[in-house]
């Protein structure tokens, strides 16, 4: 009989970051009461640690520039007396927040400690770091059964463990009993699995205890082999199914972390106990590895993956192919497309907007070459010059789409510009209910015209290389051809990085493109593109032809849609 695989014990340079790296400050803080708004710091107390031991301490009081209650005198012991000449707030803070920097933040009931904090940060001027923060008071309830600590107050636990300092609501010696606590508390958790500072951390935010099942023990050893490279993973079930397509910097550490105490997603541990494999594709860099993500789930659709699964799937509006050309929302995108929206509500709401910027006709019925139909309201409002009633013809009609394709690719803006003086018209006349409907309509079209129009001009360039710093010296290269990647690889250090490219372009992959302005594109796929080669100093390498947006299109309206807030109403 064969036996069964051994378990693997996981170590700590396996999993996230080890806790023995970890720099903790415990803090405490003594008050003037229980309100961050109103009331203020009167003494600090806090201690670095990193593994086990002691590196730094900064304990001091502070004038909190108001007389201290009697009733917090006698609970601390700290007078008004002791604070007359003890540096006030605003000199403390930058020593504390440097003291802080880098490290993770810890306290007995934590968000009474932050809350202060931040409200000290807000009142003086200074940007609150948002550093990890972990309570110790709901770690020792997640950690320790209620038989054993039917109460986590700091002097109940300091007593339950026999702390060598006993806490007196001073914060110095409350600093310390709470280092004690914490390094009682981190011997525990090695039993429920958790050996970084990501999973201590998930671990204490749930007051109930998670420990791995049996099952996700034993399936510990599906992580056998995985490489530590970017990539893709995917988790199959019994019937070699994919269950789960994911992407990561680190193969190996991040399939290990599913079968830790930090995973706390009951989705995700569902998913776990169905697996049966774990199949990788190491990939050049995170940029393939994102769009290989995309494409794995859109071909595979894993039950457990929540998006993505539909890649083509968005709504676009588009105007018909008629003698008298209607806007019409469509599901599959042709030339002088609007979209993708995520919503037919979201197209549609698009497409009326556009009715106002352009004069084309907003009625349904489709209009024969002579027609013989009768003027709407619409023509009396002198809002349609009637072309079903043959009082316009098609030749005069035609300024109308033209105008549309113009919008929509960039060509001109100045259906934009009318809409955004209408906006300010209804302002000034003090419609002010009336403008931000409009002002909001605009903004959506314009974002939604700037997304297409750009998305459009990457997807037109028949081949384009981009490089950007891999942070070692080295270069990732990707080469990208109508909106998709074609290749991927890698110019390390050293390396000099022509001929990479040179061979990239070679072997990359024959697109064949298809209708729409993505020319047959995943829009995702796209839109990752454009964002990896817009941000972290992605160089321009080859294009051709050159890759240009419309200098009259709507991306240069974006910081227009972005800055529009709401209108103010007198007397609201």
């Amino acid at each position: 009989m064969q036996k069964p695989p051994l378990e693997v014990q996981l170590s700590f340079d396996e999993l996230g970051t080890p806790l023995r790296e970890v720099t903790f400050v415990v803090l405490d803080l003594e008050t003037t009461g229980g309100s961050a708004k109103k009331d203020s710091i009167t003494e600090i107390g806090a201690v670095k640690v990193r593994g086990g031991e002691r590196i730094g301490e900064l304990s001091t009081l502070v004038d909190p520039g108001v007389g201290i209650p009697p009733g917090i005198v006698a609970l601390t012991g700290i007078t008004t007396a002791m604070v007359r000449a003890a540096p006030p707030v605003p000199a403390v803070l930058p020593a504390l927040l440097e003291f802080l920097r880098g490290s993770v933040l810890v306290a007995h009931n934590a968000p009474f400690d932050t809350g202060f904090l931040r409200a000290a940060c807000e009142r003086h001027g200074h940007a609150w770091p948002r550093p990890p923060v972990l309570c110790t008071a709901r770690l020792a309830r997640a950690v320790l059964p209620r038989e054993e600590a039917p109460s986590v107050r700091l002097g109940a636990l300091a007593a339950l463990f026999g702390t060598a300092t006993t806490p007196d609501h001073r914060a110095p010696a409350d600093a310390a009993a709470t280092v004690e606590v914490l390094h009682h508390l981190l011997e525990r958790i090695g039993n429920l699995g958790v050996q970084s500072l990501e999973e201590l951390l998930a671990l204490a935010k749930d007051s109930a205890p998670h420990r791995p099942t049996t099952g996700q023990r034993r399936k510990r050893t599906l992580a056998r082999g995985v490489p530590s490279a970017p990539g893709v993973y995917l988790f199959r079930g019994p019937r070699d199914e994919v269950l789960y397509v994911g992407t990561s910097g680190d193969l190996a550490r991040r399939v290990r972390s599913y079968f830790t105490a930090g995973e706390r997603r009951r989705r995700v541990r569902d998913m776990v106990a169905l697996a049966e494999r774990v199949d990788t594709v190491v990939c050049a860099h995170s940029l393939e590895a994102s769009v290989r993500e995309l494409r794995l789930i859109a071909a595979h659709r894993p039950r457990y993956n929540r998006r993505s699964r539909n890649p083509q799937r968005g709504w676009w509006v588009a105007a018909t192919v008629e003698p008298f050309p209607r806007l019409s929302v469509v599901t599959t995108p042709r030339e002088g497309a609007l979209g993708p929206f995520p919503s037919r509500r979201a197209a549609g709401t698009a497409a009326e907007t556009l009715l106002d910027a352009v004069p084309l006709r907003s009625c349904t019925p489709r209009i024969p070459l002579r027609p013989t139909g009768t003027p709407c309201a619409l023509h009396d409002m002198g809002r349609c010059a009637a072309p079903c009633a043959g009082l316009q013809t098609a030749a005069e009609y035609t300024p109308a789409v033209d105008a549309l394709a113009d919008l929509v690719d960039g060509r001109d803006d100045t259906p934009l510009r009318r809409l955004a003086d209408a906006v300010d018209a209804l302002a000034e006349r003090e419609r002010f209910e009336d403008a931000a409907v409009r002002r909001d309509r605009l903004a959506a079209l314009i974002l939604a015209l700037a997304r297409t129009q750009r998305l459009a001009a990457l997807a037109q360039v028949d081949e384009l290389v981009g490089a950007r710093p891999d942070g070692r010296g080295g270069w990732e290269v990707a080469v990208l051809r109508h909106g998709r990647l074609a290749a991927a690889g890698v110019a390390p250090r050293g390396v000099a990085p022509m001929p990479v490219i040179d061979a990239l372009r070679l072997g990359a992959q024959t697109i064949l493109t298809g209708p729409g302005p993505l020319r047959g594109a995943p829009h995702e796929e796209v839109r990752l593109l454009h964002r990896w080669l817009a941000t972290g100093g992605t160089r321009l390498v080859h294009s051709a032809p050159e890759w240009a947006e419309p200098a009259r299109g709507a991306p240069s309206w974006t910081a227009w849609a972005e800055r529009a807030r709401p209108l103010e109403v007198p007397g609201d």
